[in-house]
């Protein structure tokens, strides 16, 4: 429901983050990171990573842009370790954006140019970038091709063994393909969000990333971003996928405003969102947690629909109940363990 997002070259500041209750923290090595500090920041991502357990919360990475010069690099430095949960692309504009990361993810056991050396030799393999269980289950459909860990393999040559949470690889396959989640940032990648979201079994997110989708576009509010916006919460439903997390309040003094933006985003569709500051999770939290009237709504439903056995009915206070409300009202008590 939150991810949090850190510099990748300030290792302090991704230590206090991992106590943060994020869900998720992000180590970013693209735009939160100046030119001369890129590779500081992936060597402290590698050396945070290189244990299996470098949190309380699932570690991200945030690579450069796939169309310069760092990401193969980052990819199969980061790829094989066995902290990572998952790596962020940015600006994905195509399938093959997704597969060419996929691709250089596969080699990761293998030393590539300029591979830092002993940060990823004798690792496992990454675990599943799920956020906690409620959350995960509402996410519940996915690709039969993906394996329970949220990974996938391909054939090439032998594995190394895997770390602890993943499944093992087949004989004759390289190790399972991280956890990748696309972040659409231009108008291109927003007319290929189902494409995107689809492209590869390992892909098991979409979100936008909307600083760079508003100055493509020229859009200056909220209005302007409607359109987007339901784009990627419809391909990344109609792919199995989670509900998108809304991108980033950019104003981290202005809690109203993030409240009232969350509070839109939740109406659109989405689930969570991203952060850039400690103080921004509970607003975000609190505004995606079901209400108490919503918990009770809920009960309620799920309660009368069980008693019935199933099949539309009308309850007492009018609201008429179908297959598909249920399944809503689910939904929302897996939400709600959350609360306690």
């Amino acid at each position: 429901m939150t991810w949090l997002y850190v510099p990748g070259d300030r290792p302090e500041v991704v230590a206090r983050a991992l106590g943060s209750g994020a869900d998720v923290v992000v180590v970013d090595l693209e735009d939160a990171v100046a030119p001369d500090r890129k590779e500081h920041a992936l060597r402290a991502a590698a050396e945070l990573l290189s244990d299996p357990s470098p949190g309380p919360c699932p570690v991200h990475v945030r690579v450069n842009a796939l169309d310069g010069p760092l990401a193969a690099h980052e990819i199969r430095t980061l790829a094989a370790l066995p902290g990572l949960a998952g790596l962020r692309l940015p600006k994905v504009q195509s399938p093959a954006d997704v597969h060419r990361a996929a691709d250089w993810a596969t080699t990761a056991a293998q030393p590539a140019p300029g591979y830092l050396p002993g940060a990823a030799e004798g690792a496992g393999y990454a675990a599943e970038g799920a956020v906690r269980p409620a959350g995960h289950a509402l996410a519940g459909h996915h690709t039969p091709s993906r394996t329970a860990t949220g990974t996938t393999t391909v054939t090439l040559t032998p594995a190394a063994a895997p770390a602890p949470g993943t499944l093992p690889a087949a004989p004759g396959t390289l190790p399972a393909t991280p956890a990748l989640y696309a972040l659409l940032e231009s108008a291109l990648g927003i007319e290929h969000a189902f494409a995107i979201a689809t492209a590869h079994p390992a892909l098991r997110g979409i979100a936008l990333g909307e600083a760079d989708l508003c100055g493509e576009l020229g859009v200056r509010d909220d209005a302007g971003l409607a359109w987007p916006r339901g784009r990627a919460v419809v391909a990344a439903r109609a792919a199995g996928l989670a509900p998108p997390p809304q991108s980033v309040f950019p104003d981290v003094r202005d809690l109203d405003g993030l409240a009232r933006s969350c509070a839109a985003g939740r109406g659109l569709g989405f689930l969570g969102r991203a952060a850039v500051h400690p103080r921004q999770l509970p607003v975000i939290e609190a505004a995606y947690l079901p209400s108490a009237e919503e918990i009770a709504a809920a009960r309620e439903t799920v309660r009368a629909a069980t008693a019935e056995g199933g099949g539309a009915l009308a309850l007492p206070d009018g609201r008429f109940v179908d297959a598909a409300v249920v399944a809503g009202a689910r939904r929302v008590l897996e939400l709600a363990e959350r609360r306690r």
